[in-house]
């Protein structure tokens, strides 16, 4: 199900994901503040559409101002410890991983996913792109629910 908000006109572009992340203290006193903060904290939204002739509006967190745009809650990929990793069953992230240079470390430290919550696997993706875990975990690249699914 799609929600008309607000965004940033640098992000407002089909298919750009973001996360949520709530109110800032620069949104007091806004005008725009109902358009705007009517997303769930911590939930990554893809840009499914860009509302044609759209004012863009003043804002004082985007320095560009702001577009109106459909969004739709969407699953966000990670790895996970592959034991009991299937489809439908729930899982949550191996833990930190203080290798930065990893090709993996994006999904072993996925954005707006919390270390201690448990997650829905909607599919199961497959290996990880590492080729060698560096904490010899066992892991399993697989794809979350969205929050609405």
């Amino acid at each position: 199900m799609s929600t008309i908000t607000l965004v940033g006109t640098r992000l407002a572009r089909a298919g750009e994901e973001f996360v949520y992340r709530g109110e800032s203290a620069a949104c007091e006193g806004c005008p725009y503040r109902s358009q705007c903060l009517n997303l769930d904290e911590g939930v990554r939204y893809r840009i499914s559409d860009v509302r044609d002739n759209a004012q863009t509006l003043e804002c004082n967190v985007h320095d560009e101002g702001v577009s109106a745009v459909e969004v739709e809650p969407v699953g966000m990929k990670a790895n996970v410890p592959a034991k009991n990793a299937y489809a439908g069953s729930k899982s949550s992230l191996a833990g930190p991983c203080p290798h930065t240079e990893c090709p993996s470390h994006e999904f072993c430290e996925p954005t707006g996913v919390e270390f201690d919550d448990d997650y829905q696997i909607a599919e199961i993706l497959g290996e990880p792109p590492h080729d060698y875990c560096m904490l010899d975990r066992d892991l399993t690249l697989v794809e979350f629910a969205s929050k609405d699914e």
